[in-house]
């Protein structure tokens, strides 16, 4: 799991917020096994309290309300207006006693609003980043959550890839096609390529506070169909619909006709594996 050297584009470029339905309904959810492992870092806290951070349309708060009905608070972080708003739909009819704050800012910025009289700071049990510290400036992101974090938290940053990343035939084929319309190297939205990822995550954890680091790996097995290819594809910073301008209509029917026979009448098979980064402070930076 690595990153570039400093932030990027949004991953939906321009079309930010125009993608967040898509997202919702196209991109995997969290694998019930890590949220499991996530809640288990909180089952002994009376209130735990959870800060996602590039939340997008809710999907790690969401697993975790299934895995810790207790879980007393949620604060949800997002660059993206309307991914916020789908999340806030998502999470509000599963939210129980647990009450919900959603922040339009980017990580790295973020920081808790000062408490009303009588009230005391609002602390993270649980930090948590999934498929987005790539887009993040990871060391102002790890200072902030040390800053910020109860004396006991933990910090998850978790992720799978892509269908850009994953290495099959079928995939490899729909990249090279990607790449005749666009070019051959992978895109990060409409303004840039995406710069080739220089450290581990492991590395940036190990050179912050955050430096007690456990590696879980969950394997996952996925059927896609062609027309789920092409809603995810729409929401990806690689091969979203704003970057082919007017082909997009020319792209997608010989994607789905290219899909289709290799699918030929099934599925599209993906065998991967999600990683959860697990990480609490070293003794001395507590």
């Amino acid at each position: 799991m690595t990153y570039p050297d400093g932030p990027i584009a949004n991953p939906c470029g321009d079309q930010a917020d125009l993608c967040a339905a898509g997202y919702d309904r196209f991109r995997p959810g969290v694998p019930a096994e890590a949220a499991r492992l996530l809640a288990d870092t909180l089952a002994d806290l009376p209130d735990p309290t959870l800060l996602d951070l590039g939340t997008g349309t809710g999907q790690v708060p969401k697993a975790l309300l299934k895995a810790l009905p207790s879980l007393a608070h949620i604060e949800g972080v997002d660059r993206s207006r309307r991914m916020l708003g789908q999340a806030r739909a998502a999470l509000t009819p599963v939210l129980g006693s647990c009450t919900l704050s959603l922040v339009q800012t980017s990580a790295d910025l973020y920081a808790p609003l000062a408490p009303l009289p009588g009230e005391e700071w609002w602390t993270p049990d649980l930090i948590t980043c999934c498929r987005a510290f790539h887009w993040m400036s990871g060391p102002d992101v790890l200072a902030m959550a040390h800053r910020i974090a109860a004396p006991q938290a933990s910090l998850a940053i978790m992720g799978d890839g892509s269908l850009w990343t994953y290495e099959a035939d079928w995939t490899g084929v729909l990249r090279d096609l990607i790449q005749s319309y666009l070019g051959p190297g992978r895109r990060a939205g409409a303004l840039s390529d995406y710069p080739k990822p220089i450290r581990p995550f492991q590395e940036e954890l190990a050179d912050s506070a955050w430096g007690d680091v456990s590696e879980h790996r969950f394997p996952i097995r996925r059927s896609w169909t062609p027309e789920s290819v092409l809603g995810y594809l729409r929401t990806t910073s690689f091969a979203g619909a704003g970057l082919f301008a007017d082909r997009h209509a020319a792209f997608e029917e010989e994607a789905r006709a290219l899909l289709d026979d290799l699918a030929d009448g099934g599925s599209l098979l993906e065998e991967t594996e999600f990683t959860v980064l697990l990480a609490r402070r070293s003794a001395g930076a507590r």
